[in-house]
């Protein structure tokens, strides 16, 4: 009994680790994205520097990875970095002073933009960092790679 108890919570902490999601930016000034982990595969298309990407899947120096708007392609791994960024989703984002509703805003973000994602906020906030030098705080509906 004990032997089955001990198997079952092994495998939701094992589904549980394969649920966590990975995410990198882009660190090539351009990089081209494949439709195979191989420079031989068909191009797709390029993406730019600091782009985030969902790392899917990870196979002998290639990663394949998932946009924001959802396509999978193959990458090769050394285009990537560490560095965490978040792409604008909505039409516009507000940067927000604080984390919330009502606190004054310190700028708005065009789709498409690229923020560094600074730390986790109150539920629904996300804290980012602007490449003009204003941190603040956006709403985790807003963006994408969190």
């Amino acid at each position: 009994m004990w032997r089955q108890a001990l198997a079952s919570l092994a495998l939701i902490g094992a589904a549980g680790a394969a649920q966590a999601i990975d995410f990198r930016s882009v660190e090539a000034p351009v990089a081209i994205l494949y439709d195979s982990p191989s420079q031989q595969g068909k191009k797709l298309y390029l993406i730019r520097s600091q782009t985030p990407v969902e790392a899917v899947v990870r196979l002998e120096g290639w990663v394949k990875v998932r946009d924001a708007e959802g396509t999978l392609a193959w990458i090769e791994a050394s285009q990537l970095g560490e560095r965490r960024t978040l792409l604008v989703t909505a039409p516009r984002a507000e940067v927000r002073q604080s984390d919330k509703p009502e606190a004054k805003v310190l700028t708005e973000l065009d789709k498409w933009v690229v923020v560094d994602f600074v730390e986790p906020a109150a539920a629904g906030w996300v804290k980012v960092h602007h490449r003009d030098g204003t941190t603040g705080y956006v709403r985790t509906t807003q963006v994408w790679g969190l």
